[in-house]
């Protein structure tokens, strides 16, 4: 484990290898999402939490992904990338 999942660890809960829940404050959030930025790598990674929007929710994504966040009639939602051809 890095020492920079300390501070994750502490206020969130694992539920499944590397999906963490918690309910955490915007600064918190920042924080984590500053150490996900730096040791993300070659992986990706998704944060979402409650806002006060129409969905209730809200989400960034970092890292390649078919999944993409797009806005539609001021939500967001979630777009596929076509599968790219293994030819």
């Amino acid at each position: 484990m890095h020492h920079n999942s300390a501070l994750k660890l502490r206020i969130q809960v694992e539920v499944r290898a590397g999906v963490y829940i918690g309910n955490v404050s915007r600064k918190i959030r920042e924080m984590i999402w500053y150490q996900c930025e730096q040791l993300a790598e070659e992986g990706n990674v998704v944060m979402a939490w409650q806002t006060n929007t129409e969905s209730g929710f809200d989400f960034q994504t970092l890292g390649k992904n078919r999944r993409i966040p797009v806005e539609y009639d001021g939500l967001r939602l979630v777009s596929f990338l076509p599968e790219e051809s293994h030819e």
